[in-house]
C-alpha cells in the first residue's frame, strides 16, 4: 500500500492511499484517534454510494454518528462552507456528546474536508481531524497539508487555520464514482504541481493521460501517490505558507477571482474550481511569457495538456476587467497591497513575483477572452 508520511515539527501523520480503503479505516483511526465515539462528516451526494465508511467505524467499536451536509464540488462558489454550516456542525456535535478526543472522520470532497476540518480544528479548541476525500481534487490538494477553512461572502477561505489530520485516508476505488468534469478538476491540481515541482510528473501525466481518463486502478493510484509526495514536500519545508507553500497558489490568484466573479450557472467555464485554476494557470503562463520570464514552449505544452483533459483554455464569459482586479486585492495572498503572482521560468519550477504592473496583470486577463 502506498503511504506518504508527514513529518513536521509538533505532528507527523500518514497518507494511506490504497483502492477500498475505506473498508479498513476504523481500525487506521483507531490507531491514531481511540475512543467510544466518533463522527462521521459526510457529503450528502456520497453517502449511499461509501457506505463501507461508517460500517467499518461502527465494526471497530466506535458509536459514531454521521451527519450529512449539503453536496459539495458541485455548488458554485463553495456556498456551503461557512460560518452558518459551522455553527450547525457544533450543535451536531454537542449533541453526540463529542469529547476532546473524539474523531472527526470527513468523507467527502474539498468542501466536506475544507470545512469538517475547520470544524474540527476549532470544536473544544481542536479534536483528532481525519479527511478521508472521495475526489481526485481533494486527494491531491484540499485533504494534505492542514490549511482549513470557511468562506465568507466576500471572497474564499477568508476564515480558517492550520490544522493537522492525525491521518488522511484515500481510497482511490471512489474516483470511479466521479463524473468526467469532477475528474478535470483534480487533474487541474496534477498539470499544476507538475509545473511548478516536477517536470517529469508534467512528462509522466502527458504520456499517462489516456490510462489516467479511463481510470485505470494502478494509473491512478501512482497518480495520487505522485501529486501527493509534491504536496507533502512542500508542506514540509514550509507548514504555514511563509515561503515555498506560496507555489502552491501558481495560477489560484487568476483562479479565485474567476470563481468568485462567475455568474450563477454551473456550467460556465471557470465557474468551477479546477476549470478556474486551469484558466489562472494559462494567465499566469502567458503573462509570464510575456514578461520574458519563461519561454514560449511551456505555454505550448500547458495548454495542450489542458486541451486533451477537457479543460477550459479560452473565457469568453469572464466578468469585467475592473471587477476581476477588485477581487485579486482582497486575496490572501495580497501583500503590501500588491497582488503577488506565483509565475513559471520553466517547466517544474516557479517563484514569486509582487511588482507586476496592473496594465500586465490586465491584459493576461484580457488574454483568456481570445481563443487558443
Amino acid at each position: 500500500m502506498p503511504s506518504v508520511e508527514l513529518r513536521l515539527p509538533h505532528h507527523d501523520y500518514q497518507v494511506r492511499i490504497k483502492p477500498g480503503a475505506l473498508v479498513q479505516l476504523g481500525s487506521w483511526v483507531r490507531e491514531v484517534a481511540p475512543h467510544n465515539r466518533a463522527a462521521l462528516i459526510v457529503d450528502r451526494a456520497v453517502v449511499r454510494r461509501h457506505t463501507s465508511a461508517l460500517q467499518s467505524l461502527r465494526d471497530n467499536g466506535y458509536d459514531c454518528a454521521q451527519i450529512a451536509i449539503p453536496p459539495d464540488e458541485t455548488d458554485l462558489i463553495d456556498r456551503h462552507k461557512n460560518l452558518d454550516l459551522s455553527s450547525w456542525l457544533y450543535d451536531k456535535l454537542l449533541a453526540h456528546h463529542l469529547e476532546r478526543h473524539c474523531p472527526v472522520i470527513c468523507l467527502g470532497g474539498g468542501v466536506t474536508t475544507d470545512l469538517g476540518g475547520f470544524v474540527a480544528a476549532t470544536y473544544l479548541r481542536g479534536v483528532p481531524f481525519v479527511p478521508c476525500p472521495t475526489t481526485l481534487l481533494a486527494m491531491v490538494d484540499a485533504s494534505v497539508g492542514g490549511k482549513v477553512g470557511v468562506n465568507l461572502p466576500q471572497g474564499k477561505n477568508l476564515v480558517g487555520c492550520f490544522y493537522q489530520p492525525h491521518l488522511v485516508v484515500i481510497d482511490t476505488d471512489t474516483l470511479s464514482t466521479l463524473s468526467k468534469r469532477q475528474l478535470r478538476f483534480g487533474l487541474a491540481e496534477c498539470v499544476k504541481h507538475g509545473m511548478i515541482r516536477d517536470a517529469e510528473l508534467f512528462n509522466w501525466t502527458e504520456d499517462n493521460l489516456d490510462a489516467i481518463l479511463a481510470l485505470d486502478s494502478a494509473a491512478l493510484v501512482e497518480l495520487v501517490y505522485r501529486n501527493v509526495q509534491i504536496k507533502a514536500q512542500v508542506v514540509m519545508e514550509d507548514e504555514k505558507e511563509s515561503g515555498p507553500r506560496a507555489h502552491l497558489n501558481f495560477g489560484h490568484t487568476f483562479a479565485h477571482a474567476i470563481e468568485a466573479t462567475a455568474g450563477s450557472e454551473t456550467s460556465t467555464a471557470g465557474s468551477q474550481h479546477g476549470e478556474a485554476v486551469a484558466l489562472g494557470m494559462i494567465a499566469a503562463t502567458r503573462l509570464a511569457v510575456g514578461q520574458r520570464h519563461c519561454a514560449a514552449e511551456v505555454l505550448k505544452r500547458l495548454i495542450h495538456l489542458l486541451k486533451r483533459i477537457g479543460l477550459p483554455t479560452t473565457a469568453a464569459n469572464l466578468a469585467p476587467i475592473p471587477r476581476l482586479m477588485e477581487t485579486m486585492r482582497l486575496d490572501k495572498k495580497v501583500a503590501g497591497g500588491h497582488i503577488r503572482l506565483v509565475l513559471p521560468h520553466r517547466l517544474g519550477e516557479v517563484s514569486i513575483v509582487e511588482d507586476t504592473p496592473d496594465r500586465i496583470i490586465e491584459a493576461a486577463w484580457e488574454s483568456l477572452r481570445q481563443p487558443v
